[in-house]
């Protein structure tokens, strides 16, 4: 079988959520589907040694790639089955097509996306609804959505829970921690926020909570950072820290490469992701895999992902948040805890077990059969638990 995969995310050269996504699956099926054939469109050359198993086709095009230069690609040269890792499905596709979709947090939360892009979410994610022939979700909590919102029928959408990169562990030489804390210039204890700079990551509300823990904590607070690129809707984020007086204690250091996550993660004290809503939350496993303890939220996918790993709250209380914040910094025994807590937890989720689930759903697509009752079914009866107590 020809599978083609839309891998113009899976090159990014910073990558995030869903570039991540991409590029660890798509690796994790060439290693996995060897009795097939991979070809990937790409918009522009990838590096010489990305995907050697995979037929690259490179098909340039500045604006409207996926519904224009994708689509002639696939008329011209039709693969037995296309898989879209994110979200956009191309105009003219093969009618066997997958397309995975992660999150719906522009239905949730719309006024944390720029209308443009909100409109074009909501498009584009209807499309695919209502267009491929199976739907992959990251979460159960994703797939309740598409349910919901966009009436798809529960047995078009298949949760493949993204994995994580077994690369990433505790890190425990203290100069390899000191070293990436110089590159970002960290210093002292530090409570760790990684991702986008994004109003649906829920930052200003941490700001302010973290505000309230110095007032009770004083001085020997940690220090709060928050590290990643910038997306939208930011430059309240550095107002904000400086009204309250925080600019020394409030770091903002900019993307952090790979090679450094690890460490950055490991000398945390802890990790805070109180998002509004997320998809799935990767960066609430990676921090887990590093042996960090984590505060999260209690909504969306969150719980979910971070199983008894976390100490919850709700996103929308920040007295909540900072109560959060204070109980991790005074209590040493929750932190351990949750560290080791977080460790077992990781051991649910891989990308070889997320590519398993995506391979037999594109067999399914294509007609080769393909076993698509590969939900762990407890995981299934854990969210559905979880929404009954809320």
């Amino acid at each position: 079988m020809l599978i083609g995969i839309d891998a113009s995310r899976a090159v990014a050269a910073r990558p995030t959520g869903t570039e991540v996504y991409s590029q660890r699956l798509l690796s994790a099926l060439l290693e996995l589907g060897s009795s097939h054939r991979f070809r990937f469109y790409l918009r522009e050359a990838p590096p010489t040694d990305a995907f050697p198993l995979a037929e690259l086709r490179v098909i340039p095009l500045p604006r409207l790639w996926s519904h224009l230069r994708l689509s002639w690609e696939l008329l011209r040269h039709r693969p037995d089955v296309l898989f879209v890792p994110a979200h956009v499905l191309p105009l003219a596709h093969p009618a066997p097509s997958v397309v995975t979709i992660h999150d719906l947090g522009y239905l949730h939360f719309p006024e944390t996306h720029p209308w443009q892009q909100r409109l074009y979410l909501d498009a584009s994610t209807r499309w695919s609804a209502r267009h491929a022939h199976h739907l992959l979700a990251d979460s159960q909590a994703t797939k309740a959505d598409l349910v919901s919102y966009y009436h798809v029928a529960a047995d078009r959408v298949t949760v493949a829970y993204p994995g994580v990169d077994p690369a990433l562990a505790p890190v425990r030489r203290p100069e390899r921690i000191a070293e990436a804390k110089a590159r970002y210039g960290i210093t002292g204890d530090y409570l760790l926020y990684l991702g986008t700079l994004q109003p649906r990551k829920n930052l200003q509300r941490l700001i302010e909570a973290y505000a309230a823990l110095l007032e009770t904590q004083g001085e020997g607070a940690p220090n709060l950072v928050l590290a990643g690129r910038l997306g939208w809707l930011y430059d309240e984020l550095f107002t904000r820290a400086a009204r309250l007086g925080l600019a020394g204690r409030v770091h903002f250091c900019g993307y952090v490469a790979e090679e450094h996550k690890a460490a950055l993660l490991s000398g945390a004290r802890a990790f805070v992701f109180p998002s509004l809503y997320e998809g799935f939350g990767l960066p609430v496993l990676e921090a887990q895999a590093c042996g960090c303890p984590v505060l999260t939220s209690d909504t969306s996918s969150l719980p979910e992902a971070a199983g008894e790993g976390a100490l919850l709250v709700a996103p929308g209380d920040m007295a909540a948040i900072a109560a959060g914040l204070a109980r991790l910094v005074a209590d040493g025994d929750l932190g351990r805890s949750l560290a080791a807590r977080g460790l077992e937890n990781v051991r649910r989720f891989s990308w070889g077990a997320c590519a398993r689930t995506v391979l037999a759903t594109l067999e399914h697509a294509a007609g080769l059969g393909g076993d698509l009752d590969g939900e762990p079914a407890a995981a299934v009866e854990r969210y559905h638990k979880r929404r009954a107590r809320r």
